[in-house]
């Protein structure tokens, strides 16, 4: 993370993927960057100052992160929060989700008042968002550059918790379907630095018990490019449907993504999390113990952003965008011809202030928030003799340079 504190009284918050490294930088990253948030104007009473705000606003966003600064110690960040005590954060549409090293008792923390860590503090902000369509099979993407150690157990409450929204309460939708996305030796071999960028992506598959754990991943796992069989699995598998292309299929991922798209078309997105946080019990935190309380290892950040936040009295959608930032026609179209073929009373049309749909005669605006995806759609499963990559075994099949990979921690 960067906060930049600029001579137009103005700062920035940017949480990034990357670590500060050379190499972390010909992988894929990703960023997020606030609004350039002005000074206070006026002074926040005592009582204000400490909630309860609600989820996705400016004030929890900065009472929450202040609280993750703050838990690095006086020494070390007590200067920094201070400063930025004093910056507005009105402007700023989304939550923030992060882990702080220690043990939280959730079962006697109120969430509204006191900051959750780890899976806790995202079940809490997943609980407030209402998905399009809540009877709808959901496809939930998780994407990251390390798997760690899990058992079975584990990994079926996290995919638990992220079936959770508002309209589910305490019991999440059974019928969710699940991907992972992970790179193989091959998408390594190919990548922009090949082999050198693969000490950064680890799942370990070599011993009985690490078999055990892909054997219960295995049916979620999809490539991260995909592209030696894309074209064939996409014209084959999805008939019409065309590939669209992320263009990162070279930059080997070191980011980390959790997406739940409304439907399996995955043509809009119900919230989108971007994270420093891998796939590990050491980053999300342990399963809650008799005392109810939550070990965490990590510190982690990330943000959740999700369409409502910029409801302003409108109809909004959120489409995944690749390529580029911005929302166009073809990110959209399949949405409207969604529409029209459910038989959804609402017809899209243009007016002066841009695009709007019309319901019950009253002209409406419709916002489309755009979501930058950093792998290609449709996904590529793996097939069953694929493997993902594992860093400590070695390669002896030349990358695009002509090096091998002798196995990670090899002299």
């Amino acid at each position: 993370m960067i906060i930049l504190f600029r001579h137009d009284d103005t700062a920035q918050i940017n949480i990034m993927t990357g670590n500060f490294i050379l190499r972390d930088w010909s992988m894929c990253q990703a960023v997020w960057r606030s609004p350039l948030l002005p000074l206070q104007t006026c002074t926040i009473s005592s009582q204000d100052s400490h909630g309860p705000f609600h989820v996705g606003s400016g004030l929890r966003f900065k009472q929450d992160i202040l609280l993750y600064l703050n838990s690095y110690g006086q020494r070390r960040t007590g200067t920094l929060t201070a400063e930025l005590q004093k910056y507005d954060f009105s402007a700023i549409r989304a939550a923030l989700v992060a882990s702080v090293p220690g043990k939280q008792n959730v079962r006697d923390t109120d969430p509204g008042q006191e900051t959750l860590w780890g899976w806790p503090g995202f079940r809490h902000v997943l609980r407030s968002i209402t998905p399009r369509n809540p009877k709808a099979k959901p496809r939930i993407i998780m994407q990251c550059s390390s798997v760690a150690s899990l058992s079975k157990k584990w990994m079926e409450n996290f995919q638990n918790m992220l079936r959770l929204h508002k309209c589910s309460q305490s019991s999440p939708s059974p019928n969710s379907a699940f991907s992972l996305v992970f790179p193989t030796a091959d998408e390594i071999r190919r990548s922009i630095d090949g082999y050198a960028t693969g000490g950064s992506i680890h799942m370990k598959t070599q011993t009985p018990a690490q078999q055990k754990q892909l054997d219960f991943l295995r049916p979620m796992l999809c490539h991260w490019a995909g592209d030696e069989k894309a074209d064939v699995k996409s014209a084959k598998d999805n008939g019409k449907t065309p590939i669209r292309q992320a263009q990162r299929r070279r930059a080997a991922p070191h980011i980390k993504t959790y997406v739940r798209f409304s439907d399996k078309n995955m043509d809009t997105v119900d919230w989108a999390l971007l994270t420093s946080a891998n796939l590990s019990k050491q980053a999300w935190g342990e399963e809650t113990n008799g005392k109810g309380e939550v070990r965490i290892c990590s510190y982690e950040i990330g943000v959740l952003v999700w369409p409502a936040l910029w409801d302003d009295g409108g109809d909004v959608q959120m489409v995944p965008v690749f390529g580029r930032d911005i929302p166009n026609d073809d990110d959209y179209k399949n949405v409207e011809k969604e529409e029209k073929v459910t038989g959804d009373e609402v017809e899209t049309t243009k007016d002066e202030g841009g695009e709007g749909i019309i319901a019950n005669g009253n002209v409406q605006k419709r916002t489309w928030v755009g979501l930058r995806m950093p792998y290609d759609l449709p996904l590529v499963p793996y097939a069953e003799d694929e493997m993902p990559w594992c860093a400590s075994i070695p390669c002896s099949e030349p990358d695009w340079m002509g090096r091998t990979w002798p196995g990670f921690g090899a002299s």
